[in-house]
């Protein structure tokens, strides 16, 4: 039986230290976005564990973004007679199919997270809303040059040539030039 530790951040600023997983003999880390189901860590965590190990991760918000992937990630453990522990919820989901309560326990806990995740999202809409009201919003800087795009469409270039070239959407080339 193998002790294996899964942690994950959102982002390159985030720590990965604050998910502290104790006496763990291997510990696959990512930083990568929870609503990106192909991540390549965990991929390789699912990949690399055994019947009779056990899974360890900080906190269930850390292995899933919504309650159908929380429930596929810890059902495809399980059938590998793998087990998971959720450290913060205190949490612990073993391979026996007959565990009822677990299964409760599993669809409360992941309904939870996902509807704190839908509260955040809804503030977050609020809060932008109301720093555009005040024009202090101004959105995520362009990655494109827009006078690129402009030259290119002066030099006779369509909306699919210049998109191919930006490596970028036609709807998003007619955006730019319209602005």
């Amino acid at each position: 039986m193998t002790k294996v530790g899964y942690r994950r951040v959102s982002s390159i600023e985030q720590n990965l230290d604050r998910q502290e997983l104790k006496d763990c003999e291997k510990v696959f880390e990512e930083k990568a976005s929870g609503a990106d189901k192909e991540r390549k860590a965990l991929k390789d965590m699912i990949d690399w564990v055994r019947e009779g190990d056990e899974v360890f991760v900080w906190s269930i918000d850390r292995l899933a973004r919504d309650l159908r992937d929380l429930q596929d990630i810890v059902s495809t453990l399980n059938d590998k007679g793998v087990s998971i522990s959720f450290i913060s919820e205190k949490l612990t989901f073993s391979a026996d199919k007959n565990d009822a309560f677990a299964k409760l326990q599993l669809h409360l806990i992941g309904s939870f997270a996902e509807f704190e995740r839908s509260i955040i999202r809804k503030r977050q809409a609020e809060g932008i809303a109301k720093a555009k009201e005040k024009g202090v919003y101004k959105g995520r800087k362009s990655s494109i040059k827009i006078d690129e795009v402009i030259a290119m469409k002066e030099q006779g270039l369509g909306a699919s040539a210049i998109a191919r070239k930006m490596g970028i959407g036609r709807a998003s080339v007619y955006r730019l030039i319209q602005q």
